[in-house]
């Protein structure tokens, strides 16, 4: 099992923890996870993204975590191309809840 726990910044100085398993190579890991701190870096609180893969199929389970309970999850389609990092970036931005002003 490949298990790569990450804790990153975002501008509002509070942790994105992200987890991957199961998910490939290093490189493709590195630009997933630097998708997802790009998608995070202007929301406050405290965010959890897992993105755990499938040895039985081509699916990976995305859960996001955030601050007043929040709570998404979606299943990226390896087939439908949503593997790659902008794609998970755009579908994590689309699972956000709208940032208040």
């Amino acid at each position: 099992m490949i298990r790569q726990p990450l804790l990153c910044n975002n501008t509002h100085e509070m942790p994105v923890h992200i987890e991957l398993q199961n998910t490939g190579d290093t490189v493709a890991r590195g630009e997933i996870s630097a998708a997802i701190e790009h998608a995070l870096a202007d929301r406050p609180g405290d965010w959890r993204v897992s993105i755990i893969g499938s040895r039985a199929t081509d699916n990976w389970e995305m859960s996001v975590h955030g601050p007043k309970g929040f709570e998404r999850s979606y299943v990226l389609a390896g087939a439908a191309g949503e593997h790659e990092p902008h794609v998970i970036r755009n579908l994590l931005l689309r699972l956000l809840p709208v940032p208040q002003t």
